[in-house]
């Protein structure tokens, strides 16, 4: 078993045995915990877990550097490694909450291939034939929920830093982060709206605004230093590891374009051209739009973000951007971003197993089909 399968193994327990607490405590106040902690675990099992692995190799990119590392430095025989996995548990109840509330957002029906949490609420109120709209109730449930994970992903999150050397400036940029991702949440609804009253000129710089701080920062920059902090990264390998981090964000999220657009949903997860039914101005559609001619590009501009496009619509706009030649564009880009973070993970004194590692991840991330 690779240390990266090991880790992953020890969050699972982690998110098992803190789910167990919580849900210890809730029933005390009533029987109704039951159900809702059962509708958490099944969405925060399974998963790609990327922000856990790049919490880890940031954490052993630095302590198995250190001058004086021994052979256990950056494994779970390290004094640190409770402290790692509190800190990647706390991440992956973050990211939890955000899909929630993102599912909520995009009216989104399946995550991972099954109901999204508003949906399987909203399925409880059916199968219970209780009073009211089950549509409206599970969103106002699942937002509940979402509220719930944010705080579990706090509360671990404090637990984690608390007795460890440098949990304090952990902690300050997990701070950053929730801001930021948060943000850039908000970023993209306003994108979908306010478009078109923007200058078409700044639609593409828009759109990569958004990727950044609502997925690339989050998804690889953040965990990579959270890790690098714990271990008391210094200021040169900080900045290798957001070098490496950002740029690979920003593929990370291209490629999450794609497969929003043309993904197989046996695969995904999730149904084909969902981004387009949501309205997603990404930059995969602003390059698009920069290369369509303008019947076409008013064609687009208004089927897209319509919930009730049927399939033949979907495939009539799949068609439209492939013709641009956008999805080759952004293969272009994606491989130019991975090479830029590839390339900064030598400017720093970083351990060689994590940079092997760290490597091979970005290959994951960049090529994956789901």
């Amino acid at each position: 078993m690779s240390a990266q399968q090991r880790f992953a193994r020890a969050v699972e327990g982690s998110i098992d045995q803190y789910l167990d607490a919580r849900e210890r405590a809730l029933a005390r106040i009533s029987p109704d915990a039951e159900p809702l902690v059962r509708h958490v675990r099944a969405m925060v099992s399974g998963g790609k877990r990327v922000r856990s692995a790049f919490v880890l190799w940031g954490w052993h990119a630095v302590a198995a550097a250190r001058p004086d590392a021994t052979h256990e430095a950056g494994t779970e025989r390290d004094p640190e490694w409770g402290d790692v996995v509190g800190v990647a548990t706390a991440m992956e109840l973050f990211h939890a909450a955000a899909l929630v509330h993102d599912d909520i957002i995009d009216a989104s029906d399946t995550r991972r291939g099954r109901p999204a949490m508003h949906r399987a609420l909203e399925a409880m109120h059916r199968e219970g034939e209780w009073v009211g709209e089950p549509e409206s109730w599970g969103t106002s449930a699942a937002i509940l929920v979402g509220d719930l994970l944010l705080n579990w992903a706090d509360d671990r999150m404090v637990e984690a830093c608390r007795g460890a050397a440098h949990g304090e400036r952990v902690h300050d940029a997990y701070r950053r982060m929730r801001e930021e991702v948060t943000f850039g949440q908000y970023l993209d609804v306003l994108e979908e709206a306010a478009w078109i009253r923007q200058d078409p000129d700044a639609l593409l710089d828009r759109a990569h605004t958004v990727a950044v701080f609502k997925s690339a920062k989050y998804s690889v920059e953040a965990p990579l230093a959270l890790g690098a902090l714990l271990a008391g990264g210094d200021d040169a390998q900080l900045d290798a590891l957001a070098g490496y981090g950002l740029p690979l964000g920003v593929a990370f999220q291209m490629r999450d374009d794609l497969l929003g657009v043309f993904g197989d949903p046996a695969v995904t997860g999730k149904p084909s051209g969902d981004d387009l039914r949501e309205g997603k101005r990404t930059v995969l559609i602003e390059i698009a739009r920069q290369r369509l001619a303008p019947g076409v590009r008013t064609m687009l501009d208004e089927l897209l973000g319509d919930r009730e496009l049927d399939e033949r619509q979907v495939a009539v706009l799949q068609d439209a951007i492939a013709g641009s030649e956008a999805p080759a564009r952004l293969e272009a880009l994606i491989d130019r971003a991975v090479g830029e973070a590839l390339e900064s993970l030598h400017e720093g004194e970083l351990s060689r197993a994590a940079m092997l590692e760290l490597e091979r991840l970005a290959d994951t991330v960049a090529k994956r089909d789901r």
